[in-house]
């Protein structure tokens, strides 16, 4: 039997205004499996994943939007709709995990890197239709609630399946496994967009197979800052210059000009200048240190902090994620 097409309201110049789960998959760090590798080895891997996630999408019912080179789109509700469309969505995420699980051990197997993706999804309107000419044209969905879901891919871990308060409340009677809401700043949006990490779905028996330790994400920096040693709870006088060179919501990795005794704590004033804030009362941990080039790398933990300044350092990692340009 054939399905039905999406119905909804008329748009511009054909396009229909329609209610779609978006969903974006994409891989991390797959430009340094790129450069590490010949070319044929990096093809048949990147081969293979989206073979492997094609193959996902099309049991749980998705359509592929498009392929843009290791990321994937798809959508739940265009150009063909269901009433269980966001139940489809979220078990084609953890599907696709779980895949990628079994892509892996094959790949260690015969000696090649694992891959590691991250997925987003978002629900909402969006306006759907073709695009181009009769020379060419292509079906897709476009609108702020697509930006959304790109966004929210944005900030993925490795292995991790990130869903809007909107996907995750038209769950319906699909019982999933989500962490606590998380608020963040996107561009295009003057509010914080809440969104949850999807762990499992007991009711099918699914959970993501998470492979990533971190409690957020990191990205690579190189920012000033300045630091002083405590001892015995006090902070010691004379702030010495370092540069952090790694920074997520719970610590950093900083290059200093000395080597710290491990579980050395610091207080940290971090230069977030470019969002217009700096983070001045930041109490930090080291956990490991190292050398490298002759300079001196520190792994710390914050450890307390005002509220003020861990607001800030949130920002400035989703203003980063996201792009240096204006929002």
């Amino acid at each position: 039997m054939k399905e039905p097409a999406a119905t909804g309201t008329t748009g511009t110049d054909g396009f229909l205004s329609l209610e779609v789960t978006v969903l974006l998959a994409d891989l991390r760090d797959f430009s340094s499996v790129s450069a590490a590798h010949p070319v044929g080895t990096v093809l048949g891997m990147l081969n293979r994943y989206l073979i492997e996630m094609s193959a996902v999408v099309t049991r749980n019912q998705g359509t592929i939007d498009k392929f843009m080179g290791d990321s994937i789109m798809v959508l739940f509700g265009a150009p063909v709709a269901r009433q269980d469309d966001v139940r489809h969505a979220l078990t084609c995420a953890v599907e696709m995990q779980i895949a990628m699980a079994g892509l892996n051990a094959a790949h260690r197997e015969r000696g090649l890197p694992e891959l590691q993706m991250g997925i987003g999804i978002n629900t909402g309107t969006v306006l759907a239709g073709r695009l181009g000419s009769s020379q060419y044209s292509v079906y897709t969905v476009i609108g702020d609630e697509v930006n959304l879901a790109s966004r929210i891919e944005s900030f993925s871990l490795r292995g991790q399946i990130l869903i809007t308060e909107a996907t995750f409340t038209r769950a319906g009677e699909l019982v999933v496994a989500a962490g606590e809401p998380m608020d963040v700043l996107v561009k295009g949006r003057s509010t914080p967009v809440r969104m949850r990490e999807l762990t499992a779905i007991p009711a099918l028996g699914l959970e993501v197979p998470r492979i990533e330790l971190r409690r957020s994400p990191r990205i690579g920096v190189r920012i000033p800052s300045t630091y002083q040693l405590v001892e015995n709870k006090i902070v010691r006088p004379g702030a010495r210059h370092g540069t952090v060179l790694d920074i997520g919501y719970n610590g950093v990795l900083a290059e200093l000009d000395e080597m710290l005794v491990r579980y050395s704590d610091l207080k940290l004033n971090l230069d977030l200048s470019v969002i217009g804030r700096n983070a001045t009362d930041v109490y930090a941990k080291v956990l490991h240190t190292f050398e490298r080039d002759g300079r001196y790398l520190a792994g710390m933990e914050f450890t307390s902090g005002g509220d003020e300044s861990a607001t800030h350092v949130r920002q400035f990692v989703q203003f980063l994620i996201q792009g240096s340009d204006v929002w």
